[in-house]
């Protein structure tokens, strides 16, 4: 299959493409798995939640244990009491990685990327670059290609590129290595350079 190859200038060209891995039929299920598996491999395991021996409550015993009417109670740090220990507190080190085979990742990303071109969301272009690390060129670029909400995947992200467009809201810019399934989904058009679709071409064959 061919793709249109957007120029700054309005020209329209074309670059071919693998059918294979480009023209897909939508998997609901696998980009849900592999979206799910990414954001559960991001998260860090730092959250923390105290047992009732982790508590800063004395261990005396707040009345006796007969004779008062209320309910025997131990020590103030009890579960069940305001202000108590969890009773299944998590661990700071939980680990929440989820293992997807790398032939499912290669097959579900090959499916968002066939479906972003059947919804005309991926835009191909042949190199993207600014000469200056000010942001006010970077939108001027970005304004010739009528972009708002964008993700541009680039092969090389030099210092001007990535100072150039940190500061602009609704835009990314990554490597072509550090593309993820989320950062696909999340953005309204996905702008990729030539030699950026190649090497993704590449890693997914």
């Amino acid at each position: 299959m061919k793709l249109k190859l957007v120029g700054k200038d309005g020209t329209h060209n074309s670059i071919a493409v693998s059918d294979s891995l480009f023209n897909r039929n939508f998997n609901e299920a696998l980009v849900h798995q592999i979206v799910i598996s990414y954001l559960s491999n991001a998260r860090n395991g730092t959250r923390a939640q105290k047992g009732r021996s982790d508590i800063a409550k004395s261990t005396r015993k707040p009345w006796r244990q007969k004779g008062t009417g209320r309910a025997r109670a131990g020590m103030a740090s009890s579960p069940i009491w305001r202000g108590g220990g969890k009773i299944f507190p998590s661990s700071p080190t939980e680990n929440f990685k989820k293992k997807i085979n790398r032939k499912m990742y290669r097959v579900g990303m090959s499916v968002i990327f066939s479906q972003l071109i059947r919804d005309q969301r991926l835009l191909v272009t042949e190199d993207f670059n600014v000469d200056t690390h000010k942001t006010k060129n970077f939108i001027e670029k970005i304004k010739s290609f009528n972009l708002n909400d964008v993700l541009i995947v680039t092969h090389q992200l030099d210092d001007n590129l990535y100072l150039s467009s940190r500061n602009v809201p609704r835009v990314a810019v990554v490597d072509v290595k550090d593309v993820d399934p989320v950062s696909l989904l999340k953005f309204e058009k996905i702008l990729i350079t030539c030699d950026s679709l190649k090497r993704i071409e590449e890693q997914l064959g």
